[in-house]
């Protein structure tokens, strides 16, 4: 008896000269489902009727004709419940918006009664009332200041100040003394920058205090110096204010 005649066609091996190996035949069946199924239906007629001729038998190549026939009837089977599947799911999303919108407008009415009635209709209805916002903190500190003077006589200084997320409306509020002199408001500005053109020509220093201030909360003070006769040319020192400025 041949060392292979007992298996089947496809898990025939190299055991003498003649026999193919498995990669040959498998090499002849596609490799998509759909593909394997259509070779076994190109081919069953044929060895249907030459099964005798190519070695098979009429039982066997009967039994690869209904394995034929139940793996197209499985595939057919399974692209159906894929599309009936698509469609459940397009009819659920559907259905939970259509939920939601009308939900939605039950829970406004609730709000909109509980306005007028007090927050009880909320444990009428089992929903809690609205969470009331929370407060944003106070502006930062700022600092890192760099200055630049211009061509004109003016000091441009720009600045980082930290505040909380959310935090809109900051204004900064800045101050300047003279040499020694009192702490004068010079204006505030919506950004992290101000150009301060009232320095008297010949100034030698300036004191800048700064503050950042928002309508319900104000940051702390900072402050910093500006030197104009440094030997390596102006200078931006950060400063502790000894003396507030309001």
């Amino acid at each position: 008896m041949s060392a292979v005649s007992c298996r089947p066609m496809w898990q025939a091996t190299l055991t003498r000269r003649g026999v193919v190996r498995l990669e040959h035949y498998m090499a002849l069946i596609p490799q998509s489902i759909n593909g394997k199924i259509q070779f076994f239906e190109a081919h069953i007629s044929d060895w249907t009727t030459n099964a005798v001729a190519i070695g098979s038998s009429a039982p066997e190549v009967a039994a690869i004709a209904a394995k034929t026939e139940a793996a197209r009837a499985a595939l057919v089977a399974q692209e159906t419940a894929q599309e009936t599947a698509k469609t459940r799911t397009s009819e659920l999303r559907q259905a939970v918006d259509a939920l939601l919108d009308a939900g939605s407008d039950l829970i406004m009415k609730v709000r909109a009664k509980a306005a007028t009635d007090g927050d009880g209709i909320y444990n009428l209805a089992n929903i809690p009332p609205p969470a009331l916002p929370t407060p944003k903190g106070a502006p930062g500190q700022c600092r890192d200041f760099k200055s630049v003077l211009n061509a004109d006589g003016s000091v441009t200084t720009k600045w980082k100040c930290d505040n909380p997320a959310g935090a809109t409306g900051t204004v900064y509020q800045l101050w300047r003394q003279l040499e020694g002199g009192e702490f004068t408001y010079i204006g505030g500005s919506g950004g992290k920058e101000l150009t301060d053109n009232t320095i008297p020509a010949g100034t030698s220093s300036v004191t800048y205090q700064i503050q950042a201030v928002r309508s319900t909360a104000v940051g702390p003070w900072a402050q910093f110096n500006v030197n104009f006769g440094a030997p390596n040319g102006m200078v931006v020192t950060q400063t502790t204010p000894a003396k507030l400025a309001a």
